[in-house]
Formats: structure tokens, sequence, C-alpha cells
């Protein structure tokens, strides 16, 4: 691959190599290396360079930068360049497209591309493209100029195998702000994860993050000036979800039981018999009772608390922070009387999370403020803030049922504005969803983040590097959406407000030239 001997060396001495002077190689030879590499490549004379490397016992990598510097002086002497064609430009589009959009191993895309006589196609070579393109690019986003950008930050762990990936992503345009292999996820690594995306103009308006013990730590030493959002999903849902399903089974198996024992009843004959069986049925009986009062007690108080972590109430208005912790704090007492130890743990788990539970209706107050000062009439604003909401819903719905379900909803309290705004109905309503996003209550965007990513760590075997998570980020940040409330933008555009024209492997390869204007003389 055609790295320059500096980059070379930087790169190598990252990864921890030792580099020795070979005083065999004298220029004699180096020239015959760099003649002989450069006539195989631009001739397509494949394994040449592995030969090469095997004979003189150096790196493929030390052969394609002697290659780079013949290359460079022959332009310099004879003002000639060796221009990639076409094919091979595109064979590179092909490669990145097969890798990250199709999210296909080395191996597969090794396979495709041999298929149709695309090269390069070797695995080896694959991986070294691959790996020295992430290696030009920057796992940090960075403002414009001295402009500073104030977002809302999402931060979260996702694992390879046992080694912690650091994420930062933006709440509104989904743009990956930075994203780093990390040595552990200890409060030191999130204050210097947080310190570089500072140090490239970006900084938080607040934070929303689950109750990761480092997380917090390096919140209150780095970020203690903002407020700190308690992923409303982790601390309700993610806690007390699991046991709804649980309860349910529960008390279904208690009835089967119970019914089974009922139905033993008929086959007894002896008194003893009958007798026996009548205190089984009775215990089974007092058991499904029980089980069923359960379920039904907790279901009800589960969507209890869910209602309270809604924004907005049944008619629109704004929550109220205080009456809404009050209500959680009573639904938890009330789980506390079920009689359950494991519940009970789990409501104490909650209740250590109040404190940063509701700091996001402090933001909607803010916001509430603002579109209010817009002179919105007060039964449309209530309107468009419901409909808001059962929109995100649509979003968060698992099931289809509860889809069609958010959908009507939204659909029915937008009716009601659309008759009293009429032709301003479009542009007010797109108003309102863009200040109303600014409400962000859980970290969830970052799991989607984690779906993206994990393909490539499991047809990776977990072997990930830097350099394939800095491509990652460049891909996802400058790809197109085709579905969903961001359908035909890219993050980097909506972060940025300005328009992407090129295709986001013209852009990369725009900065593989600018950093290393030798690559694109070379057809291999």
């Amino acid at each position: 691959m055609p790295l320059s001997i500096t980059n070379n060396i930087t790169y190598s001495q990252k990864i921890g190599r030792k580099f020795t002077r070979r005083h065999d190689l004298n220029s004699t030879k180096r020239l015959h290396i760099a003649t002989t590499a450069l006539f195989a490549m631009i001739n397509h004379q494949w394994g040449t360079i592995s030969a090469m490397a095997k004979q003189y016992n150096v790196s493929r990598t030390f052969i394609y930068a002697l290659a780079s510097t013949l290359t460079e002086m022959d332009s310099v002497l004879f003002g000639t360049t060796v221009q990639y064609t076409e094919s091979k430009f595109k064979a590179f589009q092909y490669m990145l497209s097969l890798r990250l959009e199709g999210r296909c191993s080395i191996q597969a895309t090794s396979t495709i591309m041999n298929r149709f006589q695309i090269s390069p196609n070797a695995t080896g070579s694959i991986s070294q493209y691959l790996t020295y393109f992430g290696s030009l690019l920057s796992n940090t986003l960075s403002s414009n100029s001295n402009e500073t950008k104030i977002v809302v930050f999402l931060s979260d762990e996702i694992f390879s195998k046992n080694t912690p990936i650091l994420v930062t992503v933006d709440a509104d345009s989904s743009a990956i702000l930075r994203i780093e292999l990390a040595d552990s996820r200890k409060a030191e690594e999130w204050k210097h994860h947080w310190q570089c995306l500072e140090e490239n103009g970006i900084y938080a308006a607040y934070l929303v993050c689950d109750e990761g013990t480092g997380l917090c730590a390096a919140q209150k030493e780095a970020l203690a000036e903002i407020a700190r959002q308690s992923d409303t999903y982790h601390a309700i849902a993610h806690v007390f979800g699991v046991w709804v399903e649980r309860l349910e089974k529960a008390a279904y198996g208690a009835i089967e039981t119970e019914d089974k024992c009922f139905k033993n009843l008929d086959s007894a004959r002896s008194e003893k018999v009958i007798s026996k069986r009548i205190d089984q049925f009775e215990i089974a009986q007092k058991a499904a009772t029980e089980a069923i009062a359960l379920y039904d007690a907790f279901q009800f108080l589960y969507s209890c608390l869910l209602e309270q972590l809604r924004v907005f109430n049944v008619n629109g208005t704004l929550r109220n922070r205080e009456e809404a912790e009050e209500n959680i704090k009573i639904s938890l007492n009330l789980i506390d009387t079920l009689g359950n130890k494991a519940l009970s743990a789990s409501a104490n788990k909650v209740r250590r999370t109040l404190p940063e539970l509701f700091n996001y209706l402090d933001v909607a107050k803010k916001v509430m403020k603002k579109l209010e000062q817009r002179g919105l009439d007060q039964n449309v604003l209530c309107a468009l803030c419901l409909a808001w909401q059962w929109n995100k819903g649509t979003i968060k719905a698992k099931k289809a049922s509860r889809r069609q379900q958010c959908i009507q909803n939204e659909h029915n309290s937008l009716e009601f504005t659309i008759g009293h705004l009429q032709e301003e109905y479009e542009n007010v309503k797109e108003q309102v969803y863009e200040e109303l996003d600014q409400i962000v209550q859980s970290s969830a965007l970052v799991e989607c983040i984690n779906s993206i990513i994990r393909p490539y760590l499991d047809n990776s075997k977990n072997q990930i590097t830097q350099e394939t998570l800095n491509l990652i980020m460049f891909y996802h940040n400058h790809r197109r959406y085709i579905a969903g409330k961001r359908k035909g933008k890219t993050p980097i555009e909506i972060l940025t407000g300005k328009k992407q024209d090129k295709d986001w492997t013209e852009l990369l390869f725009e900065i593989v030239e600018q950093k290393d204007p030798s690559f694109f003389n070379f057809s291999q």
C-alpha cells in the first residue's frame, strides 16, 4: 500500500513496532526494489510485492513507500505521473461499499470482487487499503473554523468482547461526534473523551447517559456545569419491563397448574386420594389467585410509572416536575407493598436515579416558553405537542398494534391543528417539532449506533481496530438516510445545516488525496 514513510513510522510506532536501519539494503538494491514494484503495479502483476517482501525480509509497506518515492522523483525529473484509471477508482468504491454499506466481511468482500474480476481483490490488500483509509480519518468531529457547536451529548459504551468502545452521538442529527477504542471505561477515559470534543469546538448542552459508574463520575468532574439526564429507558423500562412478561408468564403457569389439579379430581376414587387432591387444588387455586393479583397490580403500577415519564399529559400541557417525581415515589412505595423482594430491590434502584430522572422537564419548560412567544393559539400548541409525543411513541413502538395506535393518535391531534393553521400548517408543525426535538430523555439513539457497528464486530470476530471505527464513523456521518424522519438527509447535513452534494466515497477520496497526494499516482 502506498503509504509515505512518515505515515508508516507514525502508524507502526502507534501499535508498538520497532524499526531498524537495514544497512544491507544499499541504494542500488532499494532502487531495484522500487523499480520492480512500480513496474508490477502498473502492469497488474499480482504477487510480486509479496514475493519481494519475503525475498528481502521487509514489509510490503516499505516496498510501497519506495515505489511512492520513485514516482514522486519521476514527476519532478520528467513531469510525468501515472494516474489511476477510472476502473481502479471504481474498485475502491466497490470495496468500501461492500464493506460498509453491505456490511460484508473482508473475506466476503474479496469473494465478491474476485467473482466480478475487480482488482485488488485479495483479502490482505483489501484489509490494508481499508486500514489505510481509516488511518487518514479522525475519530472526532470538528466544528468549522472558530465556530462553537452546542449539542445534546448521548454517551454510552459498546463492547468488542471485553474492550470498551466509547461513543458520543448528537441527539438531533444522529452524527457520531467521537468514537474510540479505550483501555477502560473509567472516569478518566470519559473525561479525555469529552475534552477532545471541546478542543474541536463541540460542547454539551446537557448529557444523556445511563447510570454507568465511570460515566457518572466523569460528568461530575468534567461536565459539572451542565445537567446530566438519566436515561429514562434504562431507569424505568430496563429495570421493570422484564418483570411484566415474567409475572404474566408466572400467572399463566399458576392457572395451568390450578386447571390440572382440578382435572385430577375426576380420577380420584378413595376418600384419602380425593382429600389429598382437594388440598392440592386449593393450594394451586390460592397460588394462581395470588399470581394473577401480583401481575395485575404490578402491570398497573408499571404503566403509571411510564405515564409519568411522558413530557406532556393527556391534554397536551407540560407535565409538572414536582408532581411527576411525587407520583413516581408513590408508585414505587406501592410496589414495595406487593411483598416481592426482587421488585422492591428494583424499586430502590429506580429511587437512586430520581435526582436526575426529570431534568428533561426543565429543558422542556424552556422550549415551551420559546414556543409560546411565537403567538400560537394555546389549544393549537397543545395539540401539536401531543401530536409530537405520539410521533415519538411511533418511533419507539416495537409492536405493530402499538405503532398503529400511535400513528392514529398523532393523526387525530394534527387534524385539529390543520383547520386552525390552514396554509401555515406544514411550516408551523415543522418548526414546533424541531423545537420539541431538543427535549431528549433517552440515549437509545446510541443503541442504534450499536446496531450499526455490531455487524462489523461480528464479522471481524470482534478484532475491531480504531481505523475501522474511523471508517464506520465517516460512513455513518456522510451516508444518506433512506427512511424515517431524517429521510433524504445525512447526519452531517443536519448537524451543520450545510448541504452535502457528494457521495460519501467521493468525500473520503478527497481526504485521501489531500493527506497523501501520491496515493492516486499509482495504478495497482
